[in-house]
């Protein structure tokens, strides 16, 4: 379901009156559905995509119709009464163009492709990210490839990674190969590592963190562990890590993925106090961990500048091919920003702040 909003749109409350709208979403309610506020009907159906407060601003806004006529947040909802929600602006053409690209294709053959994504690429179009996404550049790789469509949801990514994420991800070039590989994501017999640069000194060598995970309520760009039965959306989330190595500070770790829920190893490592090494958005862009000294407040900064994103990285992929059935497994490097992050910290001694 599209959104509504992008994530920092403000309603501007105004006389919509001559104005031309442009519908964004209608729903027509069930022939059994019981007598219900309208901000508490959308906000039911619309989930995770805009809170009830937005809903209600957009009813004060009279961007919200029933049966063609405006209506109030309290209004209740009847069966087959048919709702609209509108916008001044017409919805976002996401249409995938081919843009010309690099690519740093990890293995190709007519079924698939194992892509090594730079940080920085989204890997579909979203709002704020029109263009220059994964999709976009295999859109043009694959331009003159009669079967290859982009636009066509029943082929091409197969999950996906945020970002400003490194790594492997895997693209299907039919749609028989798509189902079959997906199937293997859902069944969670694939296998993915990631590795993460942590603040502070993980204690246990291997470790698993079960969380389960929603939006969170106060800000709804980020995510948060809650409560088992606390939030009814939440969805059940595990991950395995093991050290790899321990610095001063920081903990470079492994992950692997039993679930592959939005934003998980962020998440579930900012969840046990163990933040990403610069990731903004869990608090890791930030000294967790360490002294007050000057000369540390520098070379943290410095830090920060040599990988300005959090610090993980899709290692190794490994899945069932769709036409060979034989297992497939492949390795990446660290990208050079994240190299150097470690040699920094390998280097660094807290007795030289003082």
């Amino acid at each position: 379901m599209a959104e509504i909003f992008s994530e920092d749109d403000d309603i501007i409350v105004s006389d919509n009156e001559n104005k031309e709208l442009y519908e964004r979403h209608r729903f027509v309610a069930d022939k059994g559905q019981g007598m219900l506020r309208i901000d508490k009907y959308l906000s039911n159906l619309l989930g995770n995509d805009i809170s009830r407060t937005r809903i209600q601003e957009a009813a004060d806004a009279g961007f919200i119709r029933v049966n063609d006529n405006i209506v109030k947040s309290n209004y209740k909802i009847k069966p087959y009464d048919i709702t609209t929600i509108s916008l001044e602006t017409p919805p976002k053409d996401f249409t995938i163009h081919g843009e010309d690209i690099p690519l740093n294709i990890a293995y190709e053959d007519d079924q698939l492709m194992v892509i090594n994504k730079a940080a920085g690429m989204c890997v579909h179009p979203a709002l704020g990210n029109d263009d220059g996404t994964l999709l976009n550049a295999l859109a043009w790789y694959l331009k003159d490839s009669p079967n290859f469509d982009a636009n066509n949801p029943r082929i091409g990514l197969c999950h996906r990674i945020d970002k400003d994420t490194s790594g492997l991800i895997l693209i299907a070039k039919t749609e028989h190969a798509k189902t079959f590989l997906c199937r293997q994501f859902e069944e969670k017999s694939t296998e993915r590592t990631y590795n993460a640069l942590v603040w502070g000194v993980v204690k246990d060598d291997y470790g698993t963190i079960s969380g389960s995970i929603a939006r969170d309520s106060r800000e709804r760009q980020r995510f948060m562990v809650y409560p088992e039965g606390e939030n009814p959306k939440a969805k059940h989330a595990v991950t395995h890590y093991k050290v790899l190595k321990r610095f001063a500070y920081v903990t470079l770790v492994e992950c692997k993925l039993e679930t592959g829920r939005m934003h998980q190893i962020r998440v579930h490592f900012k969840h046990i106090g163990h933040p990403l090494f610069s990731d903004s958005k869990y608090g890791g862009a930030e000294i967790v961990k360490g002294n007050l000294f000057a000369k540390y407040k520098q070379f943290v900064a410095n830090c920060f500048e040599l990988c300005p994103r959090q610090a993980l990285h899709a290692k190794t992929l490994g899945f069932i091919h769709p036409k060979t059935n034989e297992f497939m497994q492949f390795d990446s490097d660290l990208p050079q920003d994240f190299k150097n992050l470690l040699e920094k910290w390998e280097k660094y001694s807290p007795n030289n702040d003082e």
